[in-house]
């Protein structure tokens, strides 16, 4: 991995349009290719990224960029579409290299990671004709935690916590942001699954098309049968 701290100025264009003004942020350039701009604050989210397959080259800039204090440009193209991603470097202040290896992987707590399981096995509670594509599916960000496909064949990518808080519906949203640019996934259908859901997750998610799932983890273990409670 690649970690550059540099003063920059970014734009995306493609799918969509933004831009991030002149500031210092962390660049990673990333062994898989992709590419994130991250300010110092919130939390693991970056301000802006590319994902692969993508080809990035330095060029110098331009006469008029150079004199108003640019060093270099690196632009970012995705191989399979017209997204682009360019940086305008001010001012290097670091710039360093590290080999990190294969990483095993989140490990989750026992009870997230069981219900995962559980879910896995159980694929139907995210509603009739879905199937299981994969746990633990890579994407440039993380790891979603389950893939599946609707009876119409549409993918859905769920994250699964014990209690679904508004961070858990911005990880879920960071995760098909980026997996909707795969056109082999696009439309992918977020369902934030969760033993208990706040209100003010459930509207934000609500707000942005997500669908909540509340699991019953003893029903699901078999411990407690639902159907034969009298509340």
């Amino acid at each position: 991995m690649r970690v550059v701290i540099a003063a920059c100025s970014a734009r995306y264009s493609g799918r969509l349009n933004a831009h991030l003004p002149l500031a210092t942020r962390a660049i990673m350039v990333k062994a898989d290719g992709s590419v994130l701009l991250h300010s110092d604050g919130g939390s693991y989210k970056p301000l802006n990224w590319m994902s692969p397959p993508c080809t990035m080259r330095e060029v110098a800039p331009a006469d008029d960029r150079a004199a108003e204090g640019v060093t270099a440009v690196w632009t970012v193209q995705h191989d399979k579409s017209d997204d682009r991603l360019e940086i305008e470097i001010f001012e290097v202040h670091a710039d360093t290299e590290h080999e990190l290896g294969i990483d095993p992987g989140l490990v989750k707590d026992g009870v997230e990671a069981h219900l995962q399981e559980l879910l896995a096995a159980q694929i139907a509670l995210l509603g009739e004709g879905h199937t299981l594509v994969r746990r633990e599916f890579p994407t440039a960000i993380g790891p979603v935690d389950i893939l599946a496909r609707d009876k119409a064949g549409r993918a859905v990518a769920v994250e699964i916590k014990r209690r679904g808080d508004i961070d858990g519906v911005e990880q879920l949203t960071r995760y098909l942001e980026l997996l909707n640019r795969d056109p082999l996934l696009s439309p992918v259908e977020g369902v934030f699954a969760a033993q208990e859901i706040k209100p003010q997750a459930r509207t934000l998610a609500q707000d942005r098309g997500i669908r909540c799932l509340v699991l019953d983890y003893e029903a699901m273990r078999g411990v407690d049968d639902a159907d034969t409670r009298l509340f």
